[in-house]
């Protein structure tokens, strides 16, 4: 992986980092917002501590580890990437709560055009501000969009030490099982 300066990732602030996306995904991840490491690099999770490759690995969504820079390989599996917020910040917590609800709606949006079996947001904070639902908790969610059900997830972002990579796998894992049902 590259190596950047403070200066080159600060240059990403406020990037937008295109979607891995496709019509009729069997799970739609969805990210807060992008890093400055993954706006930097253009690959979604990108950050060295990020535990969102690993943890799809583990669970059994890819037969291997794969790097950020293999993203569109996820297509070919029926998975895809998005983000509640478009725009690159160092710290989810630059978000205002207008971000997140905009983000919700256009979320909302691009979840009607692309009609995934499942929208999977990581982080239930991100996802009770998107679309303000502060009793959300992880796991399957009551709220559709159309055909496409809600899982929340775990953040995998190295500063949420609530979970490991192993306890991250099961949840994922739960999502696998119910993708493929």
């Amino acid at each position: 992986m590259a190596r950047f300066t403070p200066a080159e990732l600060e240059a990403a602030r406020d990037r937008l980092v295109p979607d891995v996306v496709a019509d009729g995904l069997h799970v739609l991840f969805c990210g807060i917002n992008p890093g400055l490491m993954t706006a930097a690099t253009g690959h979604h999770f990108a950050r060295p501590g990020n535990r969102f490759w690993p943890v799809l690995h583990l669970s059994g969504f890819t037969p291997r580890l794969m790097k950020p820079s293999e993203q569109e390989e996820l297509l070919s599996y029926g998975l895809g990437i998005t983000n509640v917020v478009a725009r690159a910040t160092a710290r989810a917590d630059e978000l205002s709560a207008e971000e997140y609800r905009e983000g919700g709606r256009q979320l909302a949006l691009k979840v009607a055009r692309l009609r995934p079996r499942w929208l999977a947001v990581v982080g239930v904070t991100a996802y009770r501000a998107a679309f303000d639902d502060r009793k959300a908790r992880m796991g399957p969610q009551e709220r559709t969009f159309g055909d496409t059900h809600v899982w929340v997830l775990p953040n995998p972002s190295g500063l949420n030490a609530h979970w490991t990579a192993a306890t991250m796998a099961e949840e994922f894992g739960r999502l696998r099982e119910a993708a493929q049902a």
